[in-house]
């Protein structure tokens, strides 16, 4: 899983140049940041984007709305404020002391909680910051918003997931490790799909490390780097697609309060109205029971997909392994 997907749509752009003046000081609690109707003159925006820009500032705890002052700047922003501009600057990334690294992995380890519990929706800076009982401002000191906080614990997990310096032998059970290692951890981290992608790269380690291990597993087969690197992607592919409705499940459990056996039971009735048409006659062969496994179809996509890519291999004048079945 090489990359995460976020790109930076309007709203979040110019909800950042908000932040950053919040930030740094020069619009300070009490002050009147722009208005809806202002966003979209000055930025050139639709009013529905501008309003989405005062809901993401809201939503973070910066700005509120008082009657007859318009959207301002909250009190809660001024607390524990990053340092402004007429202060000292915050540390670079790379040269954050001891306690600054541990503050930052604190916040990320408490984001990745929080997503693990509730899902991304419940998500935002300022449940973030009350979980860790601080000021909205000190979450920017490490995070510029939410989508570098997005990327940052994808980062973060895939860094707790260790591969072998070289693997098993053979490239089959090398892709096949990769492959359910990265499904463990999206059964882990149901979140996790969705914040990554190949389309978009992102320049993070821990999960450039793993499209590294991905290429180097099929060093030997005479391969062009081109297929290579298609084959890292689809096998990536496979991994999320099946990842997203697992979480997908788990969503709509949260949201609706039905399991998927309870809600399957709810249309019982519509099913055997449908099946017992005559116009389904295979389909009114599979016992009403039967629901979607997906760790058995995760085990099953990659079987088939290996079962393909040997074939290649071996159109190709390339070794391929026998089968390694899961342990």
């Amino acid at each position: 899983m090489p990359s995460a997907q976020y790109t930076e749509p309007p709203y979040r752009v110019i909800a950042a140049e908000i932040r950053s003046r919040i930030v740094s000081g020069d619009l300070r609690p009490g002050d009147r940041v722009p208005s809806i109707r202002a966003i979209a003159q000055r930025w050139g925006v639709a009013i529905a984007t501008a309003t989405k820009v005062t809901a993401a500032l809201r939503d973070e705890g910066l700005v509120e709305t008082n009657v007859g002052s318009g959207t301002v700047v909250s009190p809660q922003a001024g607390r524990q404020r990053a340092p402004s501009a007429h202060g000292a600057a915050p540390a670079a990334r790379g040269a954050e002391t001891p306690d600054q690294e541990s503050l930052r992995l604190r916040i990320l380890r408490t984001a990745i909680e929080l997503a693990d519990a509730d899902g991304l929706q419940a998500l935002t800076m300022r449940r973030l910051a009350a979980e860790l009982d601080l000021g909205p401002m000190s979450l920017y000191r490490h995070v510029t918003g939410k989508e570098e906080l997005l990327t940052q614990m994808a980062d973060l997990v895939f860094g707790d997931l260790s591969l072998p310096e070289e693997g098993p032998q053979g490239w089959r059970a090398k892709l096949e490790l990769v492959a359910r290692q990265q499904w463990r951890l999206c059964r882990r981290h149901l979140w996790l799909p969705q914040v990554v992608s190949f389309t978009r790269p992102v320049l993070v380690p821990h999960m450039m490390a793993h499209t590294e291990w991905t290429l180097r597993a099929l060093d030997g087969l005479d391969l062009p780097m081109d297929i290579r690197l298609q084959e890292a992607l689809t096998l990536h592919a496979l991994v999320v697609t099946i990842g997203l409705s697992k979480a997908d499940e788990a969503q709509a459990e949260r949201t609706t309060g039905m399991t998927s056996n309870r809600w399957s039971e709810t249309r019982r009735s519509h099913r055997r109205e449908l099946l017992t048409s005559g116009r389904f006659p295979l389909l009114a062969t599979i016992p009403d029971d039967t629901a979607p496994d997906l760790d058995v179809l995760f085990e099953y996509g990659l079987e088939r997909h290996l079962d393909g890519f040997a074939a290649l291999v071996g159109g190709r004048g390339g070794s391929s392994a026998a089968p390694a079945r899961p342990s």
